[in-house]
């Protein structure tokens, strides 16, 4: 007798949840109705964050279902796997040892010893460009920083600085610059002296395209600025692994951070790539917002499922979007510092679910991973809430609370708590037809008039969402919030059947954008097709 494969079973389990969902079609309203007490019930606090998951489609049978479902799979022991180091990244052939990068206490794997001498030379070189011992060409202090790196190498550090605004260092400022679009860096320049400026250079390779396309344009204006070549070690630092590269562009060996292949991009701001964090708050911040992480590690690895956050998380994503045709997930942080959480979590969970087959190289007969965005509350309320309100599509919905103010403006921080909880309230409630019906009629308006505006203002309810709660916007709790969510979207990886960790498909682009851009002033090629041969000819001759 032969048992089904991971994929069977995997379809096997998805059409047992379509199926509940089917025979059990209640509302929001309806199970609030029947339990009173749902929020006691469905809730779970570790790491100092609160999940309130109450407002979701989701019974006690429900969610023993996509328990049961965790355990078909031995999530249990694909998360051990996670943190002893197996390659999980089984297309790779490595592991995925972010979780090392957080460590506490005395180092005591060879991953833990690296991570401990980098932290070393991370800490010498912070403590040095802060109290002014290091100089630019001109003998003057560094007053500015400017990380220039993409996606992984720039999402999260630039999320993190902005978020930790109240801990910056005085007399430092931190910029960012990403984008191949020349405006980027050269807007950035404009502003600041070449004799304060400190580059870091933040590419495992050393030669992503638009990291070295900015570096060498930095290269070329501290030189312009007056700077020899034999003093660039004094404006450029690097992260890479590529230390010839490196070295060859005028880096002094010393001040080459290391980068390791057993930490994904996405995953890295815990690594070297977050020296930009450690400049502009301190190291000792720093490793306040690794010890939070790892706080959530540790509940993450001991937790029981039923009460393990990142896993509570991943199930309930994991039920609306192969049961409830859910192609989209909105995250709502409403703290304005958090405003880059949205597209740090963008890359972190799209990079890692957007697959089409699964590990073992199968075609995947069921959604993978979903659209992620949003923005800061309560920015987004004037926007694109008018979708999660009223449109046609079920979009479920990450809201995230601040409790302490983050400003001296303490009632509008009330104010903004206030937002936050009625809009959630509003997508499970809504207003039915009747309900608008009447309103109208209060107001004065005839009974015709009403039937005939009604349709417009009644509001479907019965949207799903998460709240979760941290005490305060502090370097512990966003850590804490940050592995949270990395957590969660490798427990939705292993609920799918694929491999969260590699990003083949990014490669493709990479490679075509290198050979469309050797085709200027060279012949296009006749095999590609009509429409990039005309895009060459219009943009690029």
């Amino acid at each position: 007798m032969t048992t089904a494969s991971p994929a069977l079973s995997r379809s096997a389990a998805i059409a047992q949840l379509q199926s509940h969902r089917e025979q059990h079609k209640w509302s929001l309203r309806d199970l609030f109705a029947t339990a009173p007490d749902r929020a006691q019930v469905f809730s779970a606090e570790a790491a100092g964050i609160y999940l309130d998951y109450s407002k979701n489609h989701l019974r006690e049978d429900t969610l023993a279902l996509l328990l049961e479902h965790a355990e078909q799979i031995e999530l249990p022991q694909q998360i051990a796997a996670l943190f002893a180091g197996t390659n999980i990244n089984n297309t790779e052939h490595r592991p995925a040892l972010h979780t090392a990068l957080r460590f506490q206490g005395k180092p005591e794997t060879e991953h833990e010893r690296a991570v401990a001498d980098c932290r070393a030379q991370m800490r010498r070189f912070t403590d040095k460009v802060h109290s002014g011992e290091w100089r630019g060409f001109s003998g003057q202090r560094i007053k500015h920083i400017v990380n220039i790196g993409i996606g992984g190498s720039d999402l999260g550090p630039r999320m993190v600085v902005e978020a930790l605004h109240p801990w910056h260092v005085e007399g430092l400022s931190v910029h960012f610059v990403a984008n191949i679009d020349g405006a980027d860096l050269s807007d950035t320049l404009s502003q600041l002296p070449a004799e304060n400026t400190l580059f870091i250079v933040a590419s495992k390779s050393f030669s992503t395209l638009e990291t070295r396309q900015n570096a060498l344009s930095a290269r070329r204006w501290i030189l312009d600025a007056g700077c020899a070549e034999g003093e660039l070690e004094k404006h450029f630092v690097a992260v890479s692994s590529n230390i010839v590269a490196a070295q060859d562009f005028g880096i002094a060996a010393e001040n080459i951070f290391p980068m390791w292949n057993w930490v994904g991009g996405r995953y890295s701001l815990w690594s070297a790539i977050g020296l930009p964090i450690a400049l502009a708050c301190g190291f000792d911040t720093f490793e306040e917002l690794l010890a939070g992480a790892n706080r959530m590690d540790r509940h993450f690895a001991a937790a029981p499922l039923a009460e393990n956050l990142p896993v509570l998380q991943a199930l309930i994503q994991f039920w609306y979007r192969q049961c409830w045709d859910a192609g989209s997930q909105v995250t709502l942080p409403y703290a304005q510092r958090l405003a880059k959480f949205p597209a740090w979590l963008q890359q972190l969970d799209m990079e890692s679910l957007g697959k089409g087959v699964d590990r073992e190289g199968q075609s995947l007969h069921y959604p993978s991973g979903a659209v992620i965005w949003g923005t800061e509350g309560s920015n987004g309320q004037h926007s694109f809430h008018q979708l999660l309100h009223q449109g046609t599509d079920t979009i479920p919905a990450d809201f995230i609370a601040i409790r302490e103010p983050t400003s001296e403006l303490e009632e509008q921080h009330e104010w903004l708590l206030a937002c936050c909880i009625s809009q959630s309230q509003a997508l499970l409630r809504g207003k039915s037809l009747h309900e608008a019906h009447e309103e109208l009629e209060q107001q004065g308006y005839t009974h015709r008039e009403a039937h005939a505006l009604a349709p417009h203002k009644a509001v479907p309810g019965n949207r799903p969402s998460n709240t979760l709660i941290l005490e305060k916007l502090d370097p512990g709790h966003l850590g804490a919030l940050l592995a949270l969510y990395e957590h969660k979207v490798f427990v939705h990886g292993c609920l799918l059947g694929i491999n969260p960790f590699d990003q083949w498909g990014v490669e493709l682009g990479k490679l075509l954008g290198a050979q469309v851009h050797d085709t200027i002033g060279d012949k296009i090629p006749e095999d590609w097709d009509g429409s990039t041969r005309e895009l060459c000819r219009r943009l690029l001759r």
